[in-house]
């Protein structure tokens, strides 16, 4: 259980709070990553269309099985979730509501976000710094990657913090509640995804420097960077955590070939 970075909560409190936030309907189909003992899970089947839920961890799988049988509209998936063809999922998903395992939860989210265009709101349990990150605002350190490839495509925000006690065992990080909602903005490109990764590679370094030492770099793209960061009002020595995601979008479309 704790080597899969599960930690089950058991305050029904916070689950009520999950449900409110969550803001479910009856025609919703939601996915949950990490269905553990099932007690969000059968919340869930009592209140949506259908639940999907996503569970790796085999020794659980006899108790959830049990807790979902009565429910006609729950499919469990015994599945690692990162690497799950989460598009085969039917009917398509049009909510992720979950306690995510600590040790997956950034991949999780954004292989949903990006692979699960069906999928219009989450409301997730993260580590405290996962939240953060994802919620990060340009400029501050918890700024990369998970911010902006998230917040090309979704609102995204921490709704609330989760003490420890809410879990069992009790975990020895900090927990938050974080919420995305898709904004109808236009879905990163495979090149835009390349980019963010590239730009913050080596974070450290100015982001048309990053760029140039990125495996596959095409020659020339540290002098085309700093011309394409100063025409769009930017300093030719920027990092990539002074670009905001349309200004990343907009980089983009300027080094396309």
């Amino acid at each position: 259980m704790v080597k899969l970075g599960q930690n089950f909560l058991v305050d029904r409190n916070i689950l009520d709070v999950i449900e409110r936030l969550a803001e479910l309907e009856p025609g919703d189909v939601v996915l949950e990553v990490g269905g553990g003992p099932g007690v969000l899970s059968q919340r869930l089947a009592q209140r949506v269309a259908h639940v999907h839920v996503i569970e790796l961890d085999r020794s659980l799988e006899s108790n959830l099985r049990g807790v979902l049988a009565p429910f006609e509209n729950a499919q469990l998936h015994m599945a690692d979730a990162t690497e799950i063809d989460l598009g085969a999922l039917r009917p398509a998903p049009t909510k992720m509501v979950a306690n995510l395992p600590y040790g997956v939860a950034a991949t999780v989210i954004l292989r949903t976000v990006a692979e699960l265009a069906s999928i219009d709101s989450w409301v997730v349990m993260v580590q405290r710094e996962v939240g953060e990150r994802f919620a990060a605002a340009p400029g501050s350190a918890a700024y990369g990657v998970p911010s902006v490839l998230a917040q090309l495509e979704c609102e995204v925000r921490v709704l609330r913090p989760v003490s420890r006690q809410v879990f069992r065992p009790v975990p020895n990080v900090d927990s938050v509640l974080l919420g995305l909602r898709r904004s109808g903005a236009q879905r990163g490109t495979a090149a835009q995804v390349r980019l963010v990764h590239d730009a913050f590679r080596h974070r450290r370094k100015a982001l048309a420097g990053s760029l140039a030492l990125s495996p596959g770099a095409q020659p020339g793209v540290r002098e085309r960077a700093r011309a394409a960061l100063e025409q769009m009002g930017l300093p030719a020595d920027a990092r990539a955590e002074r670009l905001s995601p349309p200004q990343f979008v907009e980089l983009a479309r300027r080094l396309a070939p």
